[in-house]
């Protein structure tokens, strides 16, 4: 690899094959980079979320970026970044690293008695009671005919909207436009499903619940397949359904799903596969980058300063960043 190339992969996670499931971008850096950098990189690229990695002594330092801006948690770029590990032979089959991010550390492995899949620990957030906003109320009954059966917000700022199981959810017209104030950041709108009824299935088992998640604030007006969305509501479903594990599913127009386990009251396991869509390397000035300015004039910042800015973003100790930091 030449000093001005990183490795880059497109791997749709969530995904059985090709075309389908959330598109993430998996970049692996050799030296921190600023987050303008990578913001613009996020926004060349347009995926949904591009993850950048960055090794260090602990596991691997983790940051996300849509086209617009840096989220502090994604759950399908989470597992495209793990697949990406592997595909680069930095994680074998029943290997286990972390990835810290702005969420704090997150436990990623490869299963072993699940080759291609990859299992990723994420935080789940609690689901607190409110009415429905009188807006998606509105919505439900104009696109579907129905209102909602439940609403509650969440620490990650999304929304979320249980629908009867008769509502024709997965062939509803996308509501990004519609979307107004703190509904943008982040809609969940999800359903049972009845395991004998013949619908989607996860690996060889059927489904138990669907979602859409929309949020055009965060410059997304749906996201296919959102492994957040799902570590927030799995804990819902398990209570409800009686059980340790349940499978998601997500009715987009690239569908995929995932096996939903309970790690402790804080954190959920998420298994899915991915599909690697292409393979290549990212060219780019590590230095003198002229990518901020109308003129091209950004100068990146001194290589300690970066360090620093990643340690702060990931909550990485000083003393676990592998290699010498100038001084």
């Amino acid at each position: 690899m030449s000093a001005d190339s990183l490795p880059a992969v497109l791997i749709e996670a969530f995904s059985a094959g090709p075309f389908g499931g959330n598109g993430a971008a998996v970049v692996a850096l050799d030296s921190p980079m600023p987050a303008d950098w990578m913001q613009a990189v996020a926004a060349s690229l347009r995926q949904s979320e591009t993850a950048f990695l960055l090794e260090s002594e602990q596991g691997w330092m983790l940051r996300w970026f849509t086209p617009t801006c840096e989220v502090p948690l994604c759950g399908h770029a989470t597992l495209a970044a793990l697949l990406a590990l592997a595909h680069w032979r930095r994680l074998d089959a029943g290997g286990r690293t972390w990835l810290h991010s702005r969420s704090g550390p997150l436990e990623v492995e490869m299963p072993l008695d699940r080759p291609g899949w990859g299992a990723i620990v994420l935080p789940s957030g609690e689901l607190h009671p409110e009415a429905a906003p009188s807006q998606v109320t509105a919505l439900l009954r104009d696109r579907l005919g129905c209102g909602p059966e439940g609403c509650w917000t969440s620490e990650l700022g999304y929304w979320v909207v249980l629908l009867p199981r008769e509502a024709p959810l997965a062939s509803m017209d996308g509501l990004a436009p519609d979307l107004e104030g703190p509904l943008r950041q982040g809609l969940v709108l999800m359903q049972g499903l009845d395991p004998a009824a013949g619908g989607p299935r996860i690996g060889a088992e059927p489904a138990d619940y669907q979602l859409r998640f929309f949020a055009p604030g965060l410059g997304i007006p749906e996201d296919p397949v959102t492994g957040s969305a799902h570590a927030l509501v799995a804990p819902w479903w398990q209570k409800r359904l009686g059980r340790p594990l349940v499978r998601g599913w997500q009715c987009s127009d690239r569908p995929g799903g995932m096996v939903c386990e309970a790690v402790s009251s804080a954190m959920i396991r998420l298994t899915g596969s991915g599909h690697l869509l292409w393979d290549g390397t990212l060219r780019t000035a590590c230095e003198g980058w002229g990518g901020a300015g109308p003129r091209g004039d950004h100068v990146a910042a001194p290589l300690a300063q970066r360090w620093s800015a990643w340690r702060t973003a990931t909550r990485l100790p000083c003393s676990t960043v592998s290699g010498a930091t100038p001084s």
